[in-house]
């Protein structure tokens, strides 16, 4: 989940200010945590304490109250706050960008042996969705999200080589995760980043998000590309870099220089989660 952290810090400096180039340095001085950061950390959170419906209520409100000022969404924001534990239809980018530790807990051996989604995994990236985004398309971003990152660990990881799968270069695994999602999912990754980049403009709905999220990752070379990638396209910066960093995290790994440098821009409770989630993970 930290590959989110970091698309979402070096994002917020140009959510309101695009660019439309991959030029530009990765970490500035006034860089910052956003909300993509607060809901990640409380994904991983709910699913450590028990993964269930109430589990992720209770850690979206409380975190969300303990970071009120991180730049939620207005309707987010209402419900963070109110006594309210209903879902209000929600189909923002929000679903997609906090999903990722969701995609960690997916079985890759049993997709390797069956082809068949893990239904403990899956229902998990479900229910994170719908406690508050439970319209369609909010409930899409994340499973495209949570596929991608999902199908990464699973081809870049190395279990293709212990299941015999015939694709064996980073092309043909990228190729193989567009066609699942367009298949499976039903999203256009059809557009390359040079067609979509000069008429993209900031979006917060999972449809104008994910989508384009997805391509920056399918187009990078390694992590920082990735996340260059989504930054020049503009649009709602952070949360696309949170999403396309998600997904470069299971596919590439992040460079130690990288990773220490977003850690200086967390406080001590989202480090203790991030630690704790990699023990989680059996990852220490």
């Amino acid at each position: 989940m930290l590959g989110a952290i970091i698309g979402d810090i070096v994002g917020s400096v140009y959510e309101w200010h695009n660019i439309k180039t991959k030029d530009f340095p990765l970490f500035r001085d006034d860089c910052f945590f956003t909300d993509d950061t607060v809901m990640t950390i409380a994904t991983a959170d709910a699913i450590m304490n028990g993964g269930e419906k109430d589990d992720f209520i209770d850690a979206y409100k409380k975190w969300g109250r303990l970071y009120p000022n991180a730049g939620y969404g207005s309707s987010f924001g209402n419900w963070v706050h109110s006594d309210s534990r209903e879902p209000y239809n929600s189909w923002g980018n929000g679903s997609a960008m906090r999903v990722s530790p969701c995609a960690w807990v997916m079985n890759c051996g049993f997709y390797g042996r069956t082809g068949c989604w893990p239904s403990n995994g899956w229902e998990t990236v479900t229910t994170c969705a719908e406690v508050t985004h439970n319209h369609p398309e909010g409930v899409k971003g994340a499973q495209a999200t949570a596929a991608a990152i999902f199908m990464c660990r699973f081809y870049f990881g190395g279990w293709e080589f212990d299941y015999g799968n015939d694709a064996n270069t980073p092309e043909e695994w990228k190729a193989d995760i567009k066609r699942m999602i367009e298949n499976n999912i039903g999203y256009d990754l059809s557009r390359t980043l040079d067609e979509i980049r000069p008429t993209y403009k900031f979006n917060e709905s999972c449809q104008d998000t994910v989508p384009q999220a997805i391509t920056a990752f399918l187009e990078s070379t390694d992590f920082e590309d990735a996340i260059r990638n989504a930054i020049s396209l503009g649009g709602d910066s952070d949360t696309l870099a949170a999403i396309t960093g998600s997904i470069a995290e299971a596919a590439y790994g992040i460079p130690e220089p990288i990773k220490e440098k977003a850690l200086s821009y967390l406080d001590e409770p989202m480090k203790d989660v991030l630690q704790k989630w990699r023990a989680f993970l059996n990852l220490n």
